[in-house]
């Protein structure tokens, strides 16, 4: 791919452009990162987001460090940590400075800034091909399940956003769905609001609108009823890390999810690259940090108004206080199968590790 993806691209002059998250779906503008700082802070403020993408801008990140540093290794290294830092539960970021950092220790300070875009470039087109792995194995899944049932159209339930703006180029969650579209299903997705940022309503649905896929926004708490109803044929998510023995972090609701899914006896998968594995973690619920974000992002919403102005707007009383976990963890048990790109795998530790020993 040479370093250009639907989400992020790389200049000519060597400096990274982004889609900016935060305005979609009302505006599409691109960001120019120059610097290792403003790096940071596009994944801190959520210009981008989603694991995969996260680390991609990462690993481009160490890349622009080396070019500031000219190839100084000490200089890359205080550069790199605060990007690492930047974020600190989707574990893609993590992994994709450390695997940055190696490359960087093993070249010749006149190679490493070339070797380092090299390696960057490298890290997004293995997403890439895993992107397309996972769609290839979640679609079959879908159709599977069609033929076991007698479907003719499927609908499938998601939360926040795992498509080509999180991982590129079809994403995690969301590259069953376009795979399962080209092979001709006929496929509906109910997209989850995902209060507080809305990047389903915001994100997911900008996403399938352009590729006219069929979707519906539903407000978090419809997911349950419409399962009860026999309504949701299949829940895929994705996931920002993923323990050892098959715990799944993930956007804060997807845990309430799972639980109607069991309830009622619906499939709920994780789709995810294996970089989303943290292989360090044996229970994700005890040991995954858990981000805590801004008040704001509860206390106000942004969006158009009505003279299609975007605006910021709060919408609880002025001095209530607001607590904002960013992820919660979805228990192995609740978790029907992980989907990655070398399979599906169950969620326990023995399939995991039988799966992905050589990462061990």
């Amino acid at each position: 791919m040479k370093g250009v993806y639907r989400a992020l691209k790389l200049e000519s002059d060597g400096a990274l452009l982004v889609l900016d998250q935060r305005i979609l779906p009302f505006e599409e503008e691109w960001v120019r990162i120059e610097d290792a700082q403003a790096c940071s802070e596009a994944i801190s403020d959520m210009t981008v987001r989603g694991a995969g993408v996260i680390g991609n801008v990462a690993a481009f990140g160490v890349y622009l460090a080396s070019r500031e540093c000219n190839g100084e290794l000490g200089c890359i290294k205080r550069l790199a940590k605060k990007i690492r830092e930047s974020r600190p539960t989707a574990v893609n970021l993590m992994w994709a400075v450390d695997r940055m950092m190696d490359v960087a220790a093993a070249s010749k300070k006149e190679e490493r800034t070339e070797r380092l875009k090299e390696e960057a470039i490298a890290i997004c087109d293995e997403d890439g091909l895993a992107s397309r792995n996972i769609g290839g194995f979640g679609a079959d899944i879908i159709e599977g399940l069609m033929k076991n049932r007698g479907l003719t159209r499927i609908n499938v339930l998601t939360h926040c956003n795992a498509g080509w703006l999180a991982i590129v180029d079809d994403g995690s969650a969301l590259a069953p769905v376009y795979e399962a579209a080209r092979r001709g299903i006929d496929i509906h997705v109910w997209v989850d609001e995902t209060r507080p940022r809305n990047q389903g309503a915001n994100l997911t649905a900008w996403e399938l609108q352009k590729s006219l896929i069929p979707h519906t926004i539903i407000a978090d708490n419809t997911g349950g009823h419409l399962m009860q109803h026999g309504m949701v044929d299949l829940c895929i998510t994705g996931a920002d890390r993923v323990s050892r023995n098959g715990d799944a972090a993930n956007k804060i609701g997807t845990y309430l999810k799972a639980l109607a899914a069991n309830d009622n006896r619906v499939p709920f998968y994780i789709a995810l690259p294996s970089s989303t594995f943290d292989f360090s973690v044996n229970d994700g619920i005890k040991e995954i940090p858990i981000e805590v974000r801004s008040e704001e992002e509860v206390t106000h919403i942004r969006g158009v108004d009505e003279e299609g102005l975007y605006k910021r707007v709060r919408i609880v009383p002025e001095g209530s206080a607001a607590l904002n976990y960013g992820f919660d963890v979805t228990p192995a048990r609740l978790i029907t199968g992980l989907i990655t790109e070398r399979g599906v795998c169950t969620p326990q530790r023995e399939s995991i590790e039988s799966m992905f020993k050589e990462k061990l």
